[in-house]
């Protein structure tokens, strides 16, 4: 990043995304992708009953979601976590930092801050398919898919 950022909730960029399972979210990039360099930030949109990208973890990036609006219920390796407007829940880079986040609610739209480390190269390994999936994010920002 080479200069300050401002960006509303309410009003940044919107740009759908859809999981490995299927599921749609959207992400509001804060820090745009071509500016991130030490670390990555996105509000995040989940519909109710929609989760947002895969259960997953990070072989070099922590993550922090802050929720803004809404629950959420969380997956972890030990189990389901839930979270409301207010709270913040930190993972490390490592099979125990494997998460994804669900809406939980019927009627509201779950809004959570991501942000995080964005070191380069990165391994994502997405847990729980049928085959071992991930992707490899590159010292260039290239994201290469990947299946065992």
């Amino acid at each position: 990043m080479k200069h300050i950022i401002i960006k509303n909730v309410e009003t940044a960029e919107a740009f759908p995304q859809t999981g490995p399972r299927g599921n749609r979210f959207t992400i509001r990039p804060i820090v745009p992708a071509e500016a991130v360099a030490k670390c990555a930030a996105n509000f995040v949109e989940v519909a109710p009953g929609e989760s947002a990208y895969g259960y997953h973890y990070h072989e070099e990036n922590e993550e922090v979601f802050f929720i803004v609006r809404g629950e959420a219920a969380v997956r972890t390796p030990d189990g389901e976590i839930r979270l409301k407007a207010g709270d913040a829940i930190a993972f490390p880079a490592n099979p125990s930092g494997a998460h994804v986040v669900r809406n939980p609610s019927a009627t509201e739209t779950l809004v959570y801050l991501d942000f995080g480390t964005a070191n380069r190269p990165d391994v994502v390994h997405f847990t729980g398919l049928e085959k071992d999936a991930g992707m490899v994010v590159s010292r260039s920002g290239e994201i290469i898919p990947f299946e065992r």
